[in-house]
């Protein structure tokens, strides 16, 4: 067998003044705080290349996400099945969905995406790729590694003894009542995937499940504070440095963050420390290769009238509703125009007994906890945020329950059954763990 190798790849995809942030739901960019980054690995030497990459964005929608798949694929001579992108999601940065940005340019409404700037920064991210090629290095083994989180996340979703949704804990949540709930359903556990030749380190993937917000809605740049903790990670130990975002989609620091501006580092420093304590508990397996699958995936649109192309399109052309609601049905419209074009679910497998899966959307943190039941025999590290076209994916109970995400998923209440059988599929978990 050829020697197996991996090529780090980093650039700069800050917006510039004036942007819009979070699809331009919140003031523009008046500044930055920290830099955001894409980020990524390409792994040679078993089969076609493997790409993986996290940015520092929003989300990546649709066209958007398949577009910049698409140029890393061609930079690392593979296909766009070959590779997965994901966002951090941070919200003082852009959310892009190419399509949803010309219908709202039609409109006359307030831009949502500089679309020079998307394609400055996929080709950008594109040659960085490509220049990191010759520069790979050798690998021999995998690390696997995991330490809780202590006192950042907690569920979003605080039920009530009716079952409905008692309180929605924002990423910051100032009532005090809210924030005393208990912590309720998370994945409490970083984990840490690692790169090694022989004893030498050279790159570290982490995958926590957690919207990575402090406080935002303020002109103010920041990949905050999980894009903060991978950085201060890199920067301490002189060894590149990806975060993935997990499937933290009914899950905020909203217990342990008021918004006050002082907890920011605060929150990156106990993201930080368990970076710190998983790579401490790493545990090296030989690297003979891996196997990459994938399974392509159709989420159907939701069929209230309210999320359909009707109402959708009314939305978009009135020119007295609010812009964060008018690019929100341009989203939409987006969406439906892209429903049969399927969504690629994909899993990375060392061995049979390292399994990383890669997930589309604001993925609840259910999906999460249900894929590592049906693989108790191995490590399974996830990334949800990839192709973010459907947005929040709940299970099908959440619809019942209220709150927040249903209002605004994109993808009906049959996508739970859906991407739990891709799932299983991916992982080879049949006989091996719980059926949900």
């Amino acid at each position: 067998m050829p020697p197996l190798h991996l090529a780090t790849f980093s650039c700069d995809v800050t917006p510039p003044d004036g942007h819009p942030l979070c699809g331009g739901w919140i003031t523009p960019v008046r500044g930055v705080d920290d830099p955001l980054r894409a980020l990524g690995v390409v792994l040679l030497g078993s089969g076609k290349p493997v790409v993986l990459c996290a940015v520092d964005w929003t989300g990546l929608r649709n066209e958007a996400f398949r577009t910049w798949r698409k140029a890393l694929a061609d930079a690392a001579h593979t296909t766009p099945e070959h590779v997965s992108v994901h966002c951090v999601h941070p919200h003082n940065t852009p959310f892009a969905d190419t399509e949803a940005e010309k219908l709202i340019a039609g409109a006359g409404a307030a831009r949502s995406l500089d679309l020079k700037f998307f394609d400055e920064c996929v080709a950008r991210s594109a040659e960085a790729l490509k220049a990191a090629l010759p520069k790979a290095e050798r690998f021999t083994h995998v690390g696997t590694g995991a330490a809780a989180v202590k006192e950042v996340a907690s569920n979003r979703r605080v039920l009530g003894p009716d079952g409905k949704v008692k309180f929605t804990r924002t990423s910051a949540t100032k009532n005090k009542e809210a924030r005393d709930e208990p912590e309720g359903l998370i994945d409490p556990d970083l984990r840490t995937l690692s790169f090694w030749d022989g004893d030498t380190p050279r790159a570290a993937l982490h995958f926590y499940a957690c919207h990575p917000m402090s406080y935002y809605g303020d002109g103010r740049v920041s990949a905050d504070f999980c894009g903060l903790a991978r950085q201060k990670r890199q920067d301490e130990t002189g060894v590149f440095q990806a975060y993935f975002n997990g499937c933290g989609g009914n899950v905020t620091a909203g217990k342990y963050n008021d918004g006050a501006k002082e907890n920011r580092p605060v929150l990156r420093d106990r993201v930080h420390a368990a970076m710190a304590a998983a790579w401490k508990d790493t545990k090296k397996t030989e690297a003979k290769g891996w196997e990459w699958r994938f399974e392509p995936v159709t989420l159907p649109p939701r069929r209230e009238a309210s999320f359909g192309a009707e109402a959708s399109r009314a939305l978009l052309a009135d020119a007295k509703a609010a812009d964060a609601r008018r690019n929100n049905a341009a989203m939409q419209l987006a969406w439906l125009k892209r429903k049969d074009v399927p969504i690629e679910v994909n899993c990375l497998d060392f061995g049979g007994s390292v399994l990383n899966l890669f997930l589309p959307g604001e993925a609840f943190v259910e999906f999460q906890l249900a894929a590592r039941k049906m693989r108790p025999d191995a490590v399974v590290n996830v990334a949800a945020y990839g192709d973010d076209g459907p947005g929040y994916i709940p299970t099908a109970k959440a619809y019942l329950e209220g709150g927040y995400e249903p209002t605004v998923a994109l993808a009906g209440p049959e996508s739970e059954d859906i991407l739990l059988k891709a799932i299983r599929k991916l992982l080879k978990a049949e006989g091996k763990g719980d059926r949900k």
